[in-house]
């Protein structure tokens, strides 16, 4: 009997498919079965993102893991930004999969000061703030999305989500394939270190130096589909 992989494939916060869509066809040319999920309240109109939280997302790409995983053998979990930490929620979740891609990963919790603002900033009646789609060096790219983002759904994405996950992170086993940009205006750069420094399995560490947060649609966006394809193919046994 033949062995099948597939990748689940998870895009970032106020964006959409679109940014993905090029890894995941990348990674389907390759032989793997896809499931690439649109994340609640995304897609639609910035208003049907207010009322979403952490809980939300994870049950959508458990939702998703547990479709693709009954169809094939083994898992990759792929993704960006928000994505990479819900990659990172679905490899502490199951200890089964055989391999994540974070791509400029939010993945370190944000101290005390960060998250008091964007509490003051609601209590303060402010419930949006400016998007952070569209970080892209290459002047010929865009990213479709929203151009607010709640600061609801952001806090519990900060507070419900990365805080409680950081410390399952030295428990994490599988290889990480960790791709960083050194200049991303929506991420830190230092997030990336952080996963890596407590990070328990092996990690294999790629910088994208030419482009921003947005990568995946940026100028290293073919490097980005190479290097998840042959990271897939090595974890999975079908290189």
């Amino acid at each position: 009997m033949t062995l099948t992989s597939g990748a689940l494939v998870i895009h970032g916060l106020t964006s959409n498919t679109e940014s993905m869509r090029g890894v995941a066809n990348g990674l389907a040319a390759a032989g793997f079965e896809i499931e690439l999920p649109l994340l609640p309240g995304h897609g639609t109109v910035m208003e049907d993102l207010i009322p979403i939280r952490w809980t939300d997302f994870v049950d959508t790409v458990e939702a998703a893991y547990r479709t693709l995983a009954a169809r094939v053998d083994k898992v990759v979990v792929v993704g960006l930004s928000l994505g990479g930490a819900l990659t990172l929620r679905v490899g502490a979740n199951h200890p089964e999969v055989v391999g994540l891609v974070c791509i400029n990963p939010a993945a370190e919790p944000q101290i005390p000061e960060v998250i008091d603002l964007l509490q003051s900033m609601i209590d303060g009646g402010t419930e949006v703030m400016p998007g952070i789609r569209g970080d892209i060096a290459d002047p010929d790219a865009t990213e479709s999305g929203y151009d607010g983002t709640p600061l609801r759904t952001l806090l519990s994405f900060l507070v419900d989500g990365l805080v409680p996950m950081a410390a399952e992170y030295a428990g994490m086993k599988m290889p990480l394939l960790l791709m960083n940009s050194p200049q991303d205006h929506v991420v830190e750069p230092k997030q990336s270190e952080f996963l890596a420094a407590n990070y328990g399995g092996p990690i294999e560490r790629i910088s994208l130096d030419r482009s921003f947060h947005v990568a995946t649609l940026d100028y290293d966006k073919e490097l980005i589909i190479e290097s998840a394809v042959a990271f897939a193919k090595r974890v999975t046994g079908s290189a």
